[in-house]
């Protein structure tokens, strides 16, 4: 048939489609006629149409909230059935009884480090009913009646999907463990993503708050507080999988005078923390296409015909400690302005299998105050819980179910000034920054989430000598919770007590680049340096991280340049440009042309002969393709590097806050740290038969049935925008043979003045995590290949995709 006759019937096909879609049941009509989308309560069974295109990309169309949350968590269940159904397990605190209470779980919903404290977490927050409670409460302090719609369609649409279909993925075949869910377990997944960044990292602090005295060493307090919590709310969460990269272009530097905008958030591939891609369409009412995390149901990245907006990890610190004096002789009492308070202890049981089968309960007591839990840790802070002292962690989250809301106020947003007032609107977003560009050639960037409302004055006379440490060198605050006047009190802006308001937020409007590679909004453009936000927020005038340094430069070129297209951001994305390298290759090559006898000393102590490396680091391109050769060698080097050697120790040349994307630079040669690095790296490779001039897609891969897939890109110390973090290397497998998180749902978008945006998109680990399925490995493919998905966002290119398949869902 030729092309033209398939598009035409294609689209009467299309036409019929939405004409059902958005069609009111017979008995709700009358109450329903004339009413938006936004007001309509849904009736009788709930259904969507889907009509899924190339890679496996799903484009649901509903007639209201419920019904298009229910095509979304069908949609989602077919895809990722078992590591949702894991993740619930999670969330109802039952992975001690089905997986055993020693394992870990998989980070996406705490940092819990084993199954039995994540029980514990959780279980303590099912038996108080906190997510309920939020649910019960009136916009905005609760969730808005779509976002409950929503919530509701998507359990109905798991449901479904669960009782119409079989589960054929082997990670839960047969699993008993693979049930129904409720309205409220998708709401305390929503809280669970929230409070990832307070809450949620203090898990085992949390559930395993130690009666005072009680544990080994609960008297220890932290040997260097501020690096502690440097790592706990700097680099670290990078590391951890929560990282980013987004910029957006306004219309001065693009080809047609509007915005543009990459996004390239860095998440895991594996688990429940996996972006899933669809469109999401009410005629009428609603149609946006892009990224969500797996069991959130609406688009949190993304784009309409107007705008397009990316998240990037936040520099702001999304919790705060409360220092407390505890009673002397009642450790479970404390005292505000002189006058004793009691904790409030809450008991929590928790069922777990022992290795006989056999199921036995674990109690714990977990403790609160005015402020919030207890803990004893905030991850590699120790927290004692001793000498009179206890610590309280206080997070602003942990009162909000605002994300959803937020993420669907973007959703409908028609430009930049429209994510403002979002953003304003809904004070949702936990722990990110927004980047946005629109079609009127305006361009974004703003830190608009919820954090703890803690000013440099209050810090100032409020921090207890933890917090003289942690603020200035983290951003944590540890405040003096003896006294009343250390609340966190109240901006006439916010909708929340105890957070910053809207008017707080730094914000860059217009620039002709927006970018943020997770360091503070000090540099989101160069030339127009963000200042006079509270430190709470991020630092100023501080070394940015070789990743930040080298998007700025790419960008910025770009920005000068001018004339910008879609295609120049494909490029940027696939560069694969090493900072790094850049900065340090070429000195290293020098330093080991002119070591003595071309030797250098190991850690070991044996000498090695590394001159067959110098020519190699010389030659190598300074970029992680697939096909760059030395950069396995420079990778391996410069790993060790760093971890050997302070950063202000790394370089000849310091950092100047006058020059923050130049420096520091030239590599300090005369260190012995480097032609240590460089005598273990050449040692390694030669012990595993690699040459020092593979390629480096020979030895960073992935397995896929069987079959080898390589990957370009490089880890964050490299500073590479196509950011990807291995799992460790493994000379038996060949090296780095999977990748734990990086680039993930990428987006490249523009527009043309037409109601078609013109995007490219990819997911780099696919849809589906069913190996079997043939969208578990495809774009990983495509992304190996340096290639992204053309966008199908209107109607005729929906329906003239050469796989096209509609199929209508139902809830019965």
């Amino acid at each position: 048939m030729p092309l033209r006759h398939r598009i035409r019937a294609l689209a009467g096909l299309g036409l019929a489609v939405l004409t059902c879609a958005a069609a009111l049941p017979g008995e709700a009509a009358a109450a329903g006629a004339g009413a938006p989308a936004s007001e309509r309560a849904s009736g009788g069974g709930l259904s969507a149409v889907i009509r899924y295109t190339e890679y496996g990309i799903p484009h649901i169309v509903a007639k209201d909230y419920a019904n298009l949350g229910f095509g979304t968590g069908w949609a989602q269940a077919a895809d990722q059935v078992c590591t949702l159904a894991e993740g619930f397990v999670t969330l109802r605190g039952e992975r001690s009884v089905r997986f055993g209470p020693d394992t870990r779980p998989d980070g996406s919903l705490s940092s819990a480090s084993t199954n039995l404290s994540s029980d514990l977490f959780f279980r303590g927050l099912n038996d108080a009913k906190t997510v309920d409670e939020i649910l019960e409460s009136p916009a905005p302090a609760g969730p808005t009646r779509q976002a409950k719609e929503l919530m509701r369609g998507w359990a109905a649409g798991y449901n479904a999907w669960l009782a119409q279909n079989r589960v054929t993925d082997p990670a839960c075949r047969g699993a008993a463990w693979v049930t129904p869910v409720t309205a409220l377990d998708v709401a305390r997944r929503g809280y669970a993503v929230t409070v990832l960044g307070g809450q949620g990292m203090a898990a085992d602090g949390i559930a395993g708050a130690a009666q005072p005295g009680a544990a080994p060493g609960a008297a220890k307090a932290p040997a260097d507080p501020a690096e502690a919590a440097r790592k706990v709310f700097g680099e670290q969460r990078r590391n951890a999988g929560m990282g980013s990269n987004a910029v957006a272009f306004a219309g001065s530097a693009t080809a047609n005078g509007r915005g543009l905008l990459l996004g390239n958030p860095h998440y895991p591939w594996q688990g429940g923390r996996r972006f899933w891609q669809s469109q999401q369409t009410i005629p009428g009412e609603l149609n946006v296409s892009g990224g969500s995390l797996l069991g959130m149901p609406i688009v949190e990245i993304g784009f309409n015909e107007r705008i397009a907006w990316s998240h990037t990890v936040a520099t702001g610190v999304p919790a705060g400690l409360y220092e407390l004096k505890t009673v002397p002789g009642d450790a479970h009492a404390y005292l505000v302005d002189g006058k004793p308070e009691r904790m409030t202890e809450r008991t929590v049981t928790v069922p777990v299998r022992g290795e006989d089968g056999r199921t036995s309960k674990v109690t714990r007591s977990q403790w609160w105050t005015r402020y919030g839990p207890v803990l004893t840790s905030l991850d590699e802070l120790p927290l004692p819980w001793a000498d009179g002292k206890a610590y309280a962690l206080t997070d602003p989250n942990a009162a909000s179910l605002r994300f959803t809301d937020a993420s669907l106020a973007l959703a409908k947003s028609r430009s930049v000034r429209g994510v403002q007032e979002a953003l304003r609107r809904t004070q949702g977003l936990p722990w990110v920054n927004t980047i946005a560009a629109d079609s009127g050639g305006h361009s974004l960037y703003t830190q608009s989430q919820v954090l703890p409302r803690v000013t440099d004055e209050l810090a100032g006379r409020c921090s207890t000598a933890l917090g003289e440490q942690t603020f200035p060198a983290a951003g944590l605050a540890v405040l003096d919770g003896s006294r009343g006047a250390c609340a966190l009190g109240r901006d006439a802006d916010a909708v929340q007590p105890g957070i910053f308001g809207p008017s707080a937020m730094p914000a860059l409007v217009d620039a002709p680049y927006a970018e943020n590679s997770n360091d503070s909004p000090w540099l989101a453009n160069a030339d127009r340096p963000l200042t006079g936000y509270p430190r709470i927020f991020g630092d100023v005038a501080t070394p940015r991280s070789v990743r930040t340094r080298g998007a700025i430069e790419d960008v910025s070129a770009m920005a000068k340049r001018g004339k910008l297209t879609v295609a120049d951001l494909e490029r940027q994305q696939f560069a694969n440009r090493a900072p790094a390298g850049n900065l340090a290759a070429p000195d290293a090559a020098k330093a080991c042309a002119a070591l003595p006898g071309g030797k250098a000393t190991g850690s070991d102590g044996k000498a090695v002969d590394v001159s067959a490396a110098c020519p190699v680091l010389a030659r190598w391109d300074r970029t992680v393709r697939t096909g760059s050769k030395g950069a396995v060698l420079f990778d391996r080097f410069w790993r060790r590097l760093v971890r050997a050697v302070p950063q202000a120790e790394l370089w000849r040349v310091p950092f100047s806050p006058a020059a923050p994307v130049t420096t520091p630079n030239t590599l300090n040669t005369a260190s012995p740290a480097v032609g240590r690095a460089l005598a273990d790296a050449v040692a390694e490779l030669r012990s595993a038969g690699i040459a020092l001039d593979a390629p480096l897609g020979e030895h960073q891969f992935v397995e896929r049935n069987g079959k080898r897939i390589p990957v370009a890109g490089g880890a964050d110390a490299l500073g590479i925008w196509n950011m990807i973090e291995s799992a460790p290397w493994d000379s038996a497998r060949g090296g780095y043979s999977e990748v734990r998180h990086g680039s993930s749902y990428i987006q490249a978008v523009g527009f043309d003045g037409g109601p078609c945006p013109v995007a490219r998109t990819l997911l780099t680990y696919g849809q589906s995590s069913d190996p079997a399925s043939p969208h578990s490995a495809d774009q990983t493919r495509l992304f190996s290949a340096g290639r992204m998905v053309p966008g199908r966002f209107c109607e005729k290119d929906i329906l003239s995709s050469p796989q096209l398949r509609v199929v209508r869902v139902n809830e019965r």
